[in-house]
């Protein structure tokens, strides 16, 4: 029943995102006003992890099945796609390679600072 519980709050979030997607005419996805939702929602305290953590702890385990639609629509237009598949798979490499390196270079700058902040207080306290 907690599952239960869980899943239909995050699936009102993802709701409320739909309903935001459509009142704001902004070129910005449903999903992305939904995870934006959730974010403030956790961040401000209305929503608290432990209230929605197993059911997204089982969401996130089972993403990987959820590509497989995409997967399979990608094989289906494949006549489309031939013509273009080098352009596309170069730019996906490279995004992916941009990403990756942002994404590192942005989590050491954090972690560091955060090293940096428990050495002042560390110091402080002396």
């Amino acid at each position: 029943m907690n599952y239960l519980r869980q899943f239909c709050i995050i699936l009102s979030v993802s709701f409320l995102g739909e309903l935001l997607h459509i009142l704001i005419p902004l070129p910005i996805p449903a999903s992305v006003y939904g995870l934006v939702l959730m974010l403030a929602a956790l961040c401000t305290g209305v929503l608290k992890l432990a209230q929605v953590r197993e059911a997204a702890d089982f969401l996130i385990e089972i993403m990987p099945v959820m590509f497989i639609p995409a997967a399979v629509g990608l094989l289906e237009s494949w006549s489309a796609l031939q013509a273009v598949w080098f352009p596309v798979a170069v730019i996906t490499v490279l995004t992916t390679i941009i990403v990756m390196a942002a994404t590192g270079r942005i989590t050491q700058y954090l972690i560091r600072r955060d090293h940096r902040k428990k050495q002042t207080k560390g110091a402080d306290k002396n």
